[in-house]
């Protein structure tokens, strides 16, 4: 365990740092929350449009802007000691002797509603474990006194091994169904109720000690000793007082997803929602240990075109050690030098590995790479090195990027500025003959813009169908080879395979061994599809660059208010209500077309996998002699039989998700903005407040934030 500076150190966390630079801002957000609760108060309740409108408007103003940030690596590699150091929270997550499971995903982020740390246990289903243990059980049963591959020998250690945790011995000798008795989980009620299970503590340590079961197992602690990691899906972890973590989230995630499969759809959608990933890995290994660049190219399209991910950090850890480091030969400014010339080397070998990965630069451009070297000891105790030279500082600055709420804050109050100029327009009985010109030009305007949205969307629409067309093509032709590769595979025996074979086919086509290369049978079916549309996605759903979905369309969205403000300056105040309007929905849209990108993408292969069910179940059904031929025959007489609609059927189920995608974008900013133009500018309110100092106090702090520069990270 790391040993952290007490109270009366010099050392300063990032929490203390931060309190003085952000608090302006964060005074702004609160001053207009409370102007505008204030403001809704004050509506009447008659249940007239406007009142209902303007209600609706300040509610849907909440937001709350979280960025979530993947942590991967294998254990030893230091990952707990770098969250620790990095979000400066003494002892929080347990490093060192202990031995990491894998399969449960660690969240870390703020807690805002109490002093304590805190940790929410989530737990996978009783169902889900008495299928687990069951096929566990078979498993060990099948392997049992055979000679298998190292992949296998690591998958029965690793079965043994999570069966040992929680039960010790008595697996061995008992049923599944005796297995599943409620005296084994006493402990853990929530698990049987499906419920969350809840720890508080003051300190760090403390939860530490106590949530380590959930989350860890240690061989050295004796029997007798229960361990509920096998049970366990995740385990939110809230850190009081600490500034980097208001927006922010760190998920400490398995390399490879899971064979459970609610744990292994949770784990894809957090992956899925990263916009940042920090791979770490030991520095002395960083380029040539296979692990870290395996992950990253497997997880490479769910973060990219199928995610949201806009920075891969790879972090090379330990960085302080290194031979003779404390020989009398060298001075601490010897040393540094050694240091620093050994992290160069490291960081050159490891940007010379990235660039031999197409299919990962498929998905990210190499200025989303960047490298780091780390030494989370140093940073406390700066014996060799300065806080700067061990590089938690730059990952610190990152987060604060991250996690800055200049944006969130810029949002609200220009939202809220909006409203209240709304409200303060509709009392007034100024311009009331020219309300019917604005609205002609505003609406002549919202046609021609939508109409300019409307055209690059086409344009997708044809690129799409394009690449499809191609992509089905192909895949009809490839198929024969990837069924010959994947179900006849060099270097296995039949016997090894049969193993692997009856795990792909019970698992819908999938295989995830502890160590080494996942097999996806869909995945390898769908690959020319996803091939033929990769760059094309890339360009009409980027994850970085200002630029937005569609070459712009969206963001290019405007109603020239501003210059309507110069011709009709008595609507002036109305005008700048459907100003923040625009740029609200557009928001709106954006957040709408990241999430459902995700499904778009992902559909080639949910499509594939979802014809090859079938074939699946009938293969699993298979036992005994002859039964590895009988798979594959299933397979492949399935596969030849259902080429020639399966791959159209891909094709058309994304164009057709593309499509909906597309009417609904166009639909929302119509009928948005018709609603607020009409409510605008053909209500009037008689009864509405007077809202005169609220709107000038909510002004003042727009023009004050819109002043400000906005952090990039």
């Amino acid at each position: 365990m790391l040993d952290f500076p007490g109270e009366s150190s010099n050392w300063q966390s990032p929490t203390r740092k931060r309190r003085r630079d952000t608090y302006p801002e964060e005074a702004v957000l609160c001053d207009v929350k409370d102007i505008m609760s204030f403001v809704q108060q004050k509506i009447p309740n008659q249940d007239n449009k406007l009142n209902k409108f303007l209600k609706k408007k300040i509610t849907d103003l909440e937001t709350d802007k979280r960025e979530l940030v993947g942590v991967f690596g294998k254990t030893g590699a230091g990952k707990s000691s770098l969250i620790n150091a990095v979000i400066g929270a003494k002892n929080l997550l347990p490093s060192g002797s202990v031995s990491a499971c894998t399969s449960v995903m660690i969240k870390v982020e703020a807690n805002k509603q109490n002093q304590n740390y805190v940790a929410d246990i989530e737990f996978i289903t009783k169902e889900e474990w008495k299928d687990e243990l069951w096929s566990s059980l078979n498993f060990l049963r099948d392997n049992a006194d055979q000679e298998n591959r190292q992949e296998e020998e690591d998958d029965f250690h690793d079965t043994e091994e999570k069966l040992s945790a929680l039960y010790g011995e008595e697996w061995k000798n008992k049923s599944p169904e005796n297995l599943m008795d409620n005296k084994y989980f006493k402990e853990i009620q929530e698990f049987l109720t499906s419920k969350k299970k809840t720890l508080s503590c003051e300190s760090a340590k403390e939860l530490s000690a106590k949530f380590m079961k959930y989350t860890r197992s240690d061989s050295k602690d004796g029997e007798g000793k229960r361990w509920y990691w096998p049970l366990v899906k995740c385990v939110t972890i809230k850190v009081p007082n600490n500034d980097l973590l208001q927006h922010v989230t760190l998920v400490d995630l398995p390399g490879n997803g899971d064979r459970n499969k609610s744990r292994d759809n949770m784990w894809k959608r957090l992956v899925g929602s990263c916009s940042a990933v920090w791979i770490v890995t030991d520095i002395n290994r960083a380029a040539a240990e296979k692990e870290p660049w395996e992950i990253l190219k497997s997880a490479s399209s769910l973060m990219g075109n199928g995610g949201e991910c806009q920075h891969i950090h790879f972090i090379c850890t330990k960085s302080d050690v290194i031979e003779d480091l404390e020989s009398d030969d060298h001075s601490p400014a010897a040393v540094r030098a050694l240091i620093f010339k050994k992290n160069m080397q490291a960081k050159e070998q490891v940007r010379k590995e990235f660039s031999k990965l197409p299919e990962v630069k498929k998905h990210f451009n190499e200025e989303c790479f960047q490298v780091f070297t780390v030494s989370s000891k140093e940073f406390l105790r700066k014996k060799c090195l300065d806080s700067d030279d061990t590089e938690i500082p730059k990952l610190r600055a990152f987060l604060q990027a991250l996690n800055d709420c200049h944006s969130e804050t810029l949002n609200y109050v220009s939202g809220a500025f909006g409203i209240l100029s709304l409200i303060q327009g509709a009392r007034c009985q100024e311009g009331a003959d020219k309300r019917a010109d604005v609205c002609k030009d505003l609406k002549e305007k919202m046609k021609h813009e939508l109409d300019e949205v409307r055209k690059p969307m086409h344009k997708t629409l044809e690129a799409f169908e394009k690449c499809l067309s191609e992509g089905v093509e192909k895949s009809k032709g490839s198929c024969e080879k990837v069924l010959k590769s994947f179900l006849h595979p060099r270097n296995m025996k039949g016997g090894a395979f049969h193993k692997i074979l009856k795990c792909v086919v019970e698992n819908g086509g999938t295989y995830k061994p502890k160590k080494g290369k996942p097999m996806n049978l869909n995945a390898q079916l769908a690959s020319c599809l996803t091939d033929s549309i990769d760059e094309e996605f890339k360009k009409t759903f980027p994850n970085e660059g200002k630029c937005g979905p569609f070459n712009g369309a969206l963001n290019n969205f405007s109603l020239d208010t501003e210059k309507l403000i110069k011709k009709y300056k008595d609507v002036e105040l109305q005008l700048i209500f459907l100003k923040t309007e625009v740029e609200k929905v557009k928001t709106k849209l954006n957040k709408l077309i990241r999430e459902r990108k995700k499904t778009i993408y992902s559909s080639l292969m949910t499509t594939i996998e979802e014809i090859m069910q079938e074939c699946y179940d009938k293969a699993a059904g298979f036992r005994g002699e002859g039964s590895l031929k009988n798979m594959r025959d299933t397979i492949e007489k399935h596969v030849r039989d259902a080429k020639n609609i399966m791959f159209e059927r891909a094709k058309d189920e994304m164009m057709n998700q593309l499509r909906d995608l597309m009417e609904e974008i166009l639909e929302k900013l119509k009928k948005t903005m018709q609603e607020s133009i009409e409510l605008s500018l053909n209500t009037y309110g008689d009864s509405i407040p007077d809202v005169t100092v609220e709107l000038q106090m909510v002004k003042s702090h727009n023009n004050e934030l819109k002043g400000s520069p906005k952090e990039e990270p």
